[in-house]
């Protein structure tokens, strides 16, 4: 990175509001978070992020959706439908419901897979963003989960998905070709597929801020280790008071200075 970027990213960032996965099945349906051991509410969040969108002046807003194929890897009901690796921990026939399994890819490659509810079926209502969501006509749609041999809980994802330009690799250089700097990070679930995508944002070098009080968690013990990786990663947690003056320059946090120099070092 250039002196110029430098500059251009301290002075004058570009920021995109990123929610992620705030869909029907996720806060009343198959994956309801309420019915998760943290017990929380996932339709908390909507209120707070309708209010980021109203009021402040993002460069782009982006909401992300699972969109799984009935057939997909990560549902429970289709586990008889691969092989299991002979290093899985759990049998096909001892299987349960958010069981962590092996699978065995096409080349016989071991595949690491929580076991879920189907939730977030391609054109079903569980799959769809809540009604509540103001959503606009500008606003960008990220479908992810769409190849049906591969879980992607980051909306950045690294690797691509066969007829998919709405996330994952696509997303990342479309926002660089755009001179994004600034990531706002929120949404479901901030344990499982905010965490990822923060991740991913990060190794990117986009500088990357959650939105706490925007997120709701399935576990409390994973959210915290997730949280350790995060902030080990270079990411801001925020609350969404504070947002509006980060974005608008009044409020320059040195954190994320610090991870444009690293951006400029790598």
């Amino acid at each position: 990175m250039s002196i110029s970027k430098f500059c251009k990213q301290i002075l004058s960032p570009k920021s995109v509001c990123l929610v992620v996965d705030v869909q029907n099945d996720f806060i009343t349906g198959s994956l309801a978070l309420k019915n998760a051991p943290a017990g929380e509410n996932g339709e908390e969040v909507v209120p707070v992020i309708n209010k980021l969108i109203q009021t402040v002046e993002f460069d782009k807003v982006i909401f992300s959706q699972d969109w799984h194929p009935d057939n997909h890897i990560s549902f429970y009901k289709n586990r008889h439908m691969r092989n299991f690796h002979s290093s899985s921990p759990i049998a096909a026939e001892e299987a349960k419901l958010i069981d962590t399994v092996v699978f065995a890819g096409h080349n016989g490659e071991p595949i690491e897979q929580t076991l879920w509810p189907a939730h977030c079926v391609q054109h079903s209502t569980g799959a769809q963003l809540h009604k509540d969501l103001q959503v606009e006509a500008n606003h960008i749609r990220a479908r992810k989960g769409t190849n049906p041999e591969h879980d992607s809980y980051s909306v950045l994802y690294p690797t691509p998905e066969p007829n998919n330009n709405t996330s994952g690799p696509a997303l990342a250089k479309q926002l660089k070709q755009q001179g994004i700097t600034d990531l706002y990070v929120c949404g479901l679930a901030l344990d499982i597929c905010v965490g990822s995508t923060v991740l991913d944002a990060c190794r990117l070098g986009f500088r990357t801020i959650v939105v706490e009080d925007a997120s709701r968690m399935l576990d409390e013990d994973r959210t915290l280790k997730m949280k350790r990786k995060m902030k080990a990663a270079g990411c801001l947690v925020v609350t969404s008071n504070e947002v509006s003056d980060m974005v608008s320059g009044l409020v320059r946090h040195p954190k994320l200075a610090h991870v444009t120099e690293l951006n400029i070092i790598t």
